[in-house]
C-alpha cells in the first residue's frame, strides 16, 4: 500500500494555500466526499459509502471522467493519500493539512502515470497544474465562509 505521491511519475504538481478558517472545518470539507459538488464546481458528482478510513474506496466525477479512488493513508485532521486508476492514468493525491496561528497551511501534491499521460507529459502538467490550483481556491472559498 502506498504512503506518498510516486515522485519519480512523469507528472507531479505540489501546490498549498493558507486558509482563514479552524483546522476541523477544513479537513471536515476535504473528507465529506459527498459534500464536494457543492462547493467544488469542478466535481459533478461525489459519494463514499461512510466516513473515509483506510482501503474504503470512494467515486466521484470531474471534468467528464468517473474515477474510483481508494484511501491508502489517512491521520486525521493532518493527512489523507487517495489514488487508483481511471482511463489509463494511474494518479495518487495527498492532502497535508498544517495549523499555523489563524490559518490553516494546506499543500496538496498528486502524480500521474500511465499511457495517456506519456503520451503528452505537458499537455497533462499544465492540467493538473490548473486543477489542483482550481481545487485549493474552492477549498478555501467555502472554508471561509461564515
Amino acid at each position: 500500500m502506498r504512503d506518498s505521491i510516486d515522485q519519480n511519475a512523469p507528472v507531479v504538481v505540489d501546490r498549498g494555500i493558507a486558509i482563514d478558517a479552524q483546522l476541523e472545518k477544513v479537513w471536515a470539507l476535504l473528507t465529506d466526499v459527498p459534500s464536494w459538488p457543492r462547493w467544488q464546481p469542478d466535481i459533478t458528482f461525489a459519494e463514499a459509502a461512510g466516513s473515509l478510513r483506510k482501503n474504503r474506496a470512494f467515486r466521484w466525477s470531474t471534468g467528464g471522467l468517473d474515477i474510483e479512488s481508494t484511501v491508502y493513508t489517512i491521520e486525521a485532521p493532518h493527512r489523507i493519500l487517495w489514488g487508483g486508476a481511471a482511463y489509463g492514468i494511474e494518479g495518487i493525491h495527498s492532502w497535508t493539512l498544517e495549523p499555523d496561528g489563524d490559518t490553516v497551511r494546506v499543500r496538496t501534491e498528486e502524480s500521474w502515470d500511465g499511457p495517456p499521460v506519456l503520451a503528452d507529459v505537458t499537455g497533462m502538467q499544465a492540467a493538473l497544474e490548473e486543477s489542483l490550483t482550481a481545487w485549493l481556491g474552492h477549498l478555501k472559498r467555502a472554508a471561509e465562509r461564515p
